[in-house]
This record gives C-alpha cells, structure tokens and sequence, in this order.
C-alpha cells in the first residue's frame, strides 16, 4: 500500500514538472496545473507516511501559485488561489509534524523539525491576515502553538497571545481569553510569574467586560498565588482589594478564601496557608494553578509573628508567683 501511494505520488511529480516545462509553441508554464499536481503529490505521499516528501511537495506546490502570481504581475493573489497558496504552506508545516518515530529518537526529531514548521505555518497565518481572513490566520497561530508547546513552551506562549491579539480584533472575546488563558498557565509552568501577573490581569479584565463574574473570582485567586510566590504581598492584596468592586465578590467563597489566605501568609501561619490552599476551592483549579497554591511557602521558614504577651496560668503546684511588693511594707515614714 505504502509503495503505491509512494509511486503514485512520483507520477503527480513527474506530471507537475511536465506542467513547468516550457517549448516552441508554449512559452509559458502552466503554473496552476503544476500546482494541482504538486498538491496530489503531497496527499499521496502523506498517506504512504513519507512526511519529508510530503513536505517537499506542499513547498513546490506553494512556489507553484508564488510564481503564477508573479507571472500575471499581482500585488495580490485572487481570492480563489490566495487559500491554496496559504494551505500550502501550512501544509508543509504540518507534514513536519513527527507520528511515526519511535520514543527515544522523538524529541530529537521534534527540536529539529518543529521549528521549521511552526516557520511555515506563521508564514501561512500572515499571508491570511495579509489578505483578509483572519479567523483562519487564527487557527493557523493555535495549531502551531499546539505543535510547539512541549518543545519550546516560549514560542508558544508567543503564538497564543499572537491568536489572542487577532481574536480581539475581531471582537471575539471569548475565543481571545481562551488562549490567553493557554498562554498564562505555561507562564506559570515556566515560572516566568511577573508576566504571568500580567497575563491573568488581562484575561481578568476581558472576562469583566463579557460578564463572566465567577471567571474573574478563579482569575483573583490565581492572581494572588502568583503574586505570592513572586513574595509580593502588597501587589496580592491589591488584587483582593481592587476585586470588591467586581459584583458579587465581596461576600463570596473565593473572597473568604483569600482573606483567609493573605491573613495566614501575613502572619506567617503555614498551617493556616496549607489548609486554605488544600481546599476544594483551590484544588480543583487548573493543574498549574492547584500546584501553586499546594507548593506555597510563608516568609520566615512558618515561625509564626509573636502575638502580644498573655499571662500565661502557672501550672498546677507549682509555687505562687511572688506578689507585688508592698509599697506600705516598710511603715509610713
């Protein structure tokens, strides 16, 4: 079967550069069939699982509707050709994609090849954006930072807040806060924690304006165990103050939660700060977010600040405390 889907996609090649050849009475190449050809080629050879190749015929393919856009002197390819051209490219991103290498040659495979088609595929995405599709410049973005994520979590957390940036353009909210959403935990997988502050706070502020409240208590309270472990107590407790104003925080679950939190870690209480964190509420956040709050450490090692002074009762038998000492004891003069 892999043999000849393998020849059938040499043929498809043979077929394309017949297309590319030019002769006495054909003075042009016939940029469109050989295209055609390419893309068949590129199909054939996926489905025999020779990527390399596959890959190779998506870039010929792509070069293919380059020059017939050049030929024909376009400052901008039709909109009929403009999606094959695009997919074409993303196409050969996506052929680098390693399934049939075996697990201890994987990873290497995937440093090599990764990048490259995470290269094509921004490619693909920009010429969409370029010529007006944006939704499909936005997938393009996610399907990259998909592919990247566990090789290289910094491109990703870049390709995510890219999408993100292209959603919010267009209004899409929801869509947008959902990869900054992506783009926030693998900051804080990364413990890049001061631009994760500055990831959550966004998506905060977008789930406020769709009105997605209970969102924005789970955004606070991820907020503040980032903030903590950055060891700033002060911006932590901004974060609580600043979310009274969100309706229906104060008096809430999550507002409890974090008084009782910030009040633990203020006074150095990591008993208080260990059940607080290992509550359901803080348990069954997002993964990175749960780890967080189970691996928060108060300032001081958890000695406790000395409160103010009791009297403490002396034990039982012990003698009594000596009284004050008479200020008549020695008579009046």
């Amino acid at each position: 079967m892999a043999a000849q889907k393998i020849n059938e996609g040499l043929e498809h090649l043979a077929k394309a550069e017949k297309y590319l050849k030019t002769g006495f009475l054909k003075w042009k190449p016939d940029y469109d069939s050989a295209a055609s050809e390419y893309g068949k080629a590129a199909v054939a050879f996926k489905n025999a699982k020779q990527f390399e190749q596959a890959k190779d015929a998506c870039l010929r393919e792509a070069a293919a509707h380059e020059n017939n856009r050049a030929l024909f002197h376009a400052a901008k390819i039709s909109s009929e050709k403009l999606p094959s051209l695009c997919r074409a490219y993303e196409q050969a991103g996506m052929m680098l994609k390693v399934s049939d290498v075996s697990q201890p040659l994987r990873e290497y495979v995937e440093m090599q090849k990764l990048p490259e088609a995470v290269q094509l595929i921004e490619k693909a995405s920009t010429m969409y954006l370029e010529n007006g599709t944006p939704d499909t410049a936005a997938m393009a973005l996610e399907r990259a930072g998909k592919l990247i994520e566990n090789v290289d979590p910094e491109k990703a957390v870049q390709l995510y807040q890219q999408t993100a940036n292209v959603f919010e353009n267009e209004e899409r909210l929801r869509q947008a806060v959902e990869l900054l959403g992506k783009a926030s935990r693998l900051l804080v997988r990364g413990r890049r924690f001061d631009e994760a502050a500055l990831s959550i706070q966004k998506e905060k502020n977008i789930y406020k304006e769709i009105e997605n409240y209970p969102t924005c208590y789970k955004k606070t309270i991820a907020q503040v165990l980032v903030h903590l472990h950055r060891n700033d107590y002060v911006a932590a407790e901004r974060c609580v103050r600043e979310s009274y104003s969100i309706p229906g925080f104060n008096g809430s679950e999550d507002c409890a939660a974090l008084e009782q939190l910030l009040e633990g870690y203020d006074q150095q209480d990591q008993d208080q700060v260990c059940e607080v964190c290992s509550s359901p509420l803080f348990k069954y956040m997002d993964n990175d977010y749960a780890k967080l709050g189970l691996t928060l450490v108060v300032p001081g090692g958890g000695v406790k600040k000395k409160a103010a002074a009791s009297p403490q009762p002396a034990p039982a038998g012990a003698p009594a405390a000596e009284e004050e000492e008479d200020e008549y004891a020695g008579g009046l003069c």
